[in-house]
């Protein structure tokens, strides 16, 4: 898929990505808030990490406050994102 043909979404509170995302072990969460930032903890580590973010179809584009990029692939559900699987926080693998 070319990506840069695609207009990035506005994340809105409906958007379907929009929310927490979380490891199956709980260690790492993504907080893809509506207003098109996010904030990732680590384990104890809340807000470890926070910057923008943009979807372009199931794709996704983070840039950190610090300088950071960083990018994804939602596929059936699941954000692909730098080695990592994150899942629904209603989804998680129990």
């Amino acid at each position: 898929m070319n990506h840069a043909r695609t207009k990035a979404s506005a994340p809105d509170a409906d958007h379907p990505y929009v929310g927490m995302w979380i490891t199956g072990d709980g260690h790492i969460r993504h907080n893809l808030l509506p207003n098109g930032r996010y904030d990732e903890a680590r384990g104890r580590t809340e807000s470890a990490y926070r910057g923008r973010y943009e979807v372009r179809g199931n794709h996704i584009d983070y840039w950190d406050d610090t300088g950071f990029t960083a990018d994804g692939e939602f596929i059936d559900g699941v954000l692909h994102h730098a080695g990592m699987i994150l899942y629904r926080d209603e989804k998680l693998p129990r």
